[in-house]
């Protein structure tokens, strides 16, 4: 058959693959040389390779590409509830879990969880959707010490680097995951009014075992090892582990009804359920439910920083690798100053959002261990948390969007899942949505700041801003009656007003002055309300230089 070639091809940029993703980032360099400057990089070069590969990075495709199928039942038609992955998935968990990015920081010295927030912070830019089980494994793990049989049993398995997807219990497997079972239907973020109860049903080599009946309108990573699932009790809502296997192999009462049809995150199976009867172990006190979940919820919000954080970090660096090799309109994209604008603003954002979820990786890290300002940095976590997570992923639809347009048509096409761009564009409003919502932050901002001690670790951390920059110190100025007498109505301008003066800050401390005095003329002084609005006098260059890929 004759072939017609009517045009050669040219003027496409390449894929970015074959690059350390984390020598390329040198905003988190930066926070990890401030934050923990004896830190073994090695290993975060080790994933960073991994990541930059064109190996994994086609198994994050494939993963999308072919999402999850629930097998309800067998060919003979008994009930199996089994959710089916494409093998690209395993060998992204696998990943992950060898890296020590799941539970393993419990098991290991002070750092461990500033090492492992910088490289969840990296493979979310790849592929965010297996971090959700992973992500919940390691905010699940310390609640398990309040029954210390149970953590006994799993606690090795979830620290453990290991990737095991055996069907097993899970005592037998090598490594081990856990999701999390709270949302009802009647509820939503509104836990107290969930209805799944649990009846007793007797004592345990692992404690108190009840009964549950109910549902979940939200279940993450069905296949999970085990969950920690609310459900009420005659004390209130209490805080259970359920395992998918019992421990002698039989499956657990615990149906799912069907899988999600979400509009990203297609590699991870988020689920319906029904519980008929299922065994759920009491972790910690009856009654105690929902302050076990807040507590957990303090570390899944951190996660959701961090992801925004690595989303954005790999939506600017497809921006501009793709710049650097389009040429348009008789030069390169990424030499015509309205693009630098837009790039530079948009790796100031990066500067931004990297320096903040860092600083509560390190704040829970210091936080974990006794002695060594653990007390402080506790109060700095709790108001951290609802801070970063409300503002870092409230930022990221819009920088998605703002870094697609920077490919044009390019960017908007999937192709198959070829289109990397368009699958960060549709993960991005998750961060903000799941584990509370930009409300629920809002709101949890206001409760962390009732007391004194709270406000005074804060005023702290932006004491460095004292005569750095008049917009800056301004701004911090109002915090004083803002803090003391906040306004329902008002918490999210002051969510973000709090979130621009740390990240300030953290940029004071870290970073070259002239990424300090972009981001306090573009932020603070400017106040922009679109990306590529840069006052005149920002160094564009150095910006520019200091987020190549």
């Amino acid at each position: 058959m004759t072939t017609h070639a009517t045009h050669e091809v040219f003027n496409q940029s390449s894929e970015l693959t074959g690059v350390d993703l984390f020598a390329g980032h040198r905003p988190l360099q930066e926070a990890l040389r401030t934050l923990a400057p004896d830190l073994d990089l090695a290993p975060l070069h080790a994933l960073g390779r991994a990541l930059g590969s064109a190996e994994l990075q086609a198994q994050a495709r494939l993963a999308n590409r072919y999402p999850p199928r629930l097998r309800p039942y067998d060919r003979g038609g008994r009930r199996i509830d089994e959710v089916e992955f494409h093998p690209a998935y395993h060998a992204l968990m696998q990943c992950a879990a060898t890296h020590g990015l799941q539970a393993a920081p419990w098991a290991r010295p002070p750092g461990a969880h500033i090492a492992r927030a910088a490289g969840f912070l990296l493979f979310n830019g790849v592929e965010a959707g297996v971090m959700c089980p992973i992500s919940m494994s390691y905010a699940a793990t310390p609640a398990l010490r309040a029954n210390a049989a149970l953590y006994a049993a799993w606690g090795p398995g979830l620290s453990a680097p290991a990737y095991d997807p055996r069907p097993l219990p899970g005592p037998q497997k090598a490594g081990l995951t856990m999701g999390m079972g709270m949302t009802e239907k009647q509820g939503g973020s509104d836990l107290r009014a969930i209805t799944s109860r649990a009846e007793f049903d007797q004592d345990t080599d692992w404690g108190r075992c009840f009964r549950l009946t109910g549902h979940k309108w939200f279940f993450s990573a069905p296949m999970s090892d085990a969950h920690l699932v609310l459900a009420r009790t005659a004390a209130g809502p209490s805080g259970f582990f359920v395992p998918r296997l019992l421990p002698d192999g039989s499956r657990n009462a615990l149906q799912i009804q069907r899988l999600k049809d979400k509009l990203g995150n297609h590699a991870n199976a988020s689920a319906e359920v029904e519980f008929d009867g299922a065994l759920g172990w009491l972790v910690g006190e009856e009654g105690r439910g929902i302050a076990q979940i807040l507590e957990m919820g303090t570390l899944t919000r951190l996660d959701c920083a961090l992801g925004s954080a690595g989303l954005m970090r790999q939506a600017l660096a497809l921006a501009l690798h793709h710049c650097t090799q389009r040429s348009a309109f008789g030069r390169p994209l990424i030499e015509q100053p309205l693009m630098r604008s837009v790039l530079a603003d948009l790796a100031l954002e990066v500067e931004g959002a990297t320096a903040l979820a860092m600083r509560l990786a390190c704040a829970v890290d210091v936080s974990e261990h006794p002695g060594g300002g653990a007390a402080r940095e506790a109060l700095l976590r709790r108001l951290l948390t609802p801070i970063a997570k409300f503002w870092v992923c409230k930022r990221g639809s819009h920088f998605a969007q703002e870094a697609m347009e920077c490919l044009g048509g390019n960017g908007y096409v999937e192709d198959e899942g070829h289109g990397p761009m368009a699958r960060l564009y549709r993960e991005m409003p998750l961060n903000s949505i799941w584990e509370g919502a930009g409300n629920v932050m809002a709101l949890d901002l206001l409760r962390a700041l009732r007391g004194e001690a709270v406000i005074e670790v804060l005023q702290q951390e932006l004491a460095v801003l004292h005569g750095a920059h008049p917009g800056a110190e301004r701004l911090a100025a109002t915090l004083s009656y803002r803090l003391a007498v906040p306004e329902e109505a008002q918490a999210r301008r002051l969510a973000r007003d709090v979130a621009l003066l740390l990240q300030a800050a953290l940029l004071r401390r870290q970073a070259p002055e002239g990424v300090f005095a972009a981001f306090c003329a573009a932020r603070i002084d400017a106040g922009a309300d679109l990306f590529g609005a840069l006052p005149p006098g920002c160094d564009v260059d150095l910006l520019l230089e200091r987020a190549m890929p």
